[in-house]
């Protein structure tokens, strides 16, 4: 009898020992993170001890942000060595990246983010491979937005690519490197080039403004991981079914364009532009007596404003954009609602100050993004494992009867 008591904990020696609360601790067993069944006396429940001391080992041992405390419990967790986020801004591989975004480019934040250290996947040489049946899905959706038409050449690109399905991690990288070029020209309606990713955007989007090449470098340094974001998530159930980096970038593209994602930085814009020939002070105050949001405000882990738009508003504002944009907007929503600015406002007013197309705001966050994409998606083939949650059921009973009508 002692025996067997050793090897279970009752829920609540469970969460004692693992500083959690009996939510979280439910939480963790409806992943299937820990073994529970009826204790014999069939009044309560009992838990494998062996799952609780194993999962209390595989923890990270430093705190949890605050911020993260306001997430939902029962979202899955999983291991990474990639990257992950503190109140302080996002950490690349160990390296903050508002640091990072200080001096370095996209490409260089990609080989830090796919761990490469081996071979250059921004060779000279490395060009993506474009068929005529590519070239003619860019053509004809030449006037689709950028993710669309991407998403469409994306579809044929792994075929058209002799090593897309290498299992080399230094193979995937030199893919990876392949695709990001893709996926830049594509958006832009360019040709491939080896050309610095930041220089190519600001080429085509803002030729006549000298701060957009470094403006840019920042935003898409920033804008490169996240963490398990719904679009990285979404890229890394993909890849967990073994399929190709190509087609687990078009999965994040997908996630991406939604207004609760990527797509905000697209309705920051709309506030942006209302602010354009309107006082601020007016603005807000009839937004907050209507009870609305501001979107590119407010974050679950951020309280105090994301590190990431802040450094990017700053360099806005030695840039000689409007500090009407980068200081008086931000300052008076945070003084009415309490919620800071995030990621999303500050693309928003980079959008606006170099005068980028309509809709560049999500295009920019793609090229970006697609980076922490191709790490996460190698990270997870490397694992070879599947990802498949289970689902709490709050259905009806078993054993219903179906109802049927006849006429």
């Amino acid at each position: 009898m002692k025996k067997s008591a050793e090897l279970y904990l009752s829920a609540r020696e469970a969460a004692a020992e693992l500083a959690i609360s009996p939510a979280t601790l439910y939480a963790y067993v409806s992943r299937g993170l820990i073994r529970s069944e009826p204790s014999p006396d069939s009044r309560s429940h009992r838990y494998r001890a062996e799952d609780i001391r194993g999962l209390k080992e595989r923890r990270v041992p430093s705190p949890e942000p605050r911020g993260l405390r306001n997430f939902d419990a029962d979202l899955p967790v999983m291991d990474s060595a990639i990257a992950t986020i503190t109140e302080q801004g996002p950490i690349y591989r160990g390296v903050n990246c508002v640091d990072l975004a200080q001096r370095d480019t996209l490409e260089h934040t990609a080989t830090l983010l796919w761990d490469v250290t081996g071979v250059d996947p921004f060779a000279p040489d490395n060009c993506p491979h474009v068929s005529d049946e590519m070239r003619a899905i860019a053509e004809a959706a030449r006037r689709a937005q950028p993710i669309d038409r991407t998403v469409a050449v994306f579809a044929l690109a792994a075929s058209a690519d002799p090593g897309a399905f290498t299992r080399a991690p230094d193979g995937r990288a030199m893919v990876g490197g392949r695709i990001l070029r893709l996926l830049v020209a594509t958006m832009l309606n360019a040709v491939p080039s080896a050309e610095p990713l930041h220089e190519q955007v600001a080429r085509v989007w803002t030729p006549d403004n000298k701060h957009a090449p470094d403006l840019i470098r920042r935003a898409l340094v920033l804008l490169a991981d996240h963490e398990l974001n719904a679009s990285t998530f979404t890229v890394r159930c993909a890849a967990s079914t073994g399929l190709n980096l190509y087609d687990a970038v078009i999965a994040g593209l997908v996630a991406l364009k939604g207004p609760m994602h990527g797509g905000a930085g697209v309705l920051a814009s709309r506030l942006v532009r209302t602010m354009i020939d309107n006082d601020v002070a007016p603005v807000v105050r009839e937004r907050v007596a209507l009870g609305e949001r501001f979107a590119g405000f407010g974050h679950g882990v951020y309280k105090k404003g994301d590190p990431r738009a802040i450094s990017l508003l700053e360099a806005l504002t030695r840039a000689g954009a409007p500090r009407k944009f980068t200081r008086e907007v931000p300052d008076r929503i945070a003084e009415a609602t309490g919620e800071f600015v995030n990621i999303d406002y500050a693309l928003a007013v980079l959008v606006h100050a170099l005068r980028m197309p309509a809709g560049s705001e999500l295009a920019l966050f793609a090229m970006a993004r697609s980076v922490g994409w191709i790490a996460h998606a190698s990270e997870q083939l490397q694992l070879g494992k599947l990802i498949r949650p289970r689902a709490r059921y709050v259905g009806p009973a078993p054993g219903r009867a179906g109802s049927t009508n006849s006429i």
